[in-house]
């Protein structure tokens, strides 16, 4: 059996004020996104993490307390399936309170160290082509559409796409400054 890494300290802060100002970390200003935007966004926030992953130091921490890229990646990667099924939540419900993804026992649970880059790279593109689509599709009607986080936090179907872009532009930031 191959011994885990330390785990990460968990990321207990409300990252939801990234919907009101730019990220003073990696400059993304979510709330300039347009609607219309996210799909395409969210493509090309998505294909560099095939090159990242093809990094010989690509499995390696920079730092014990720092994931390394293919944690990142498999970080994206889920993100990407959970915010695809937040949004298709939001479309057909009215109103869904999501269920609590605790993303640093997912990491530990999944193994992100231990998978395959060339498999996760290939995952990601998928997954991310799917939640890009499914922004692709959402109606003018719908983009005001609700849906809480388990913490009580509200978003539209646009926050949610805004909150989701922020994630995958930090971590791109995240792997390019380790790299």
């Amino acid at each position: 059996m191959t011994e885990q890494p330390d785990p990460i300290s968990p990321d207990t802060k409300d990252w939801t004020w990234t919907l009101r100002r730019p990220c003073p970390d990696c400059g993304f200003e979510a709330a300039a996104v347009a609607a219309t935007d996210i799909a395409g966004l969210t493509r090309s926030s998505t294909a560099p993490w095939s090159t990242v992953l093809q990094r010989p130091d690509a499995t390696q921490r920079p730092a014990p307390d720092v994931w390394s890229a293919l944690e990142y990646a498999c970080h994206v990667r889920d993100v990407c399936r959970v915010f695809d099924g937040r949004l298709g939540l939001m479309l057909e419900q009215d109103a869904p309170r999501f269920a609590n993804w605790d993303q640093d026992a997912t990491a530990v649970a999944e193994r992100y160290g231990e998978q395959d880059p060339a498999v996760v790279a290939s995952e990601l593109e998928d997954t991310a082509a799917g939640v890009s689509a499914r922004f692709e599709g959402v109606r003018d009607d719908q983009w005001a559409r609700t849906g809480l986080r388990s913490d009580g936090s509200e978003f539209t179907v646009l926050t949610l796409g805004q909150y989701f872009l922020h994630d995958l532009a930090h971590h791109l930031v995240d792997v390019r400054a380790a790299g």
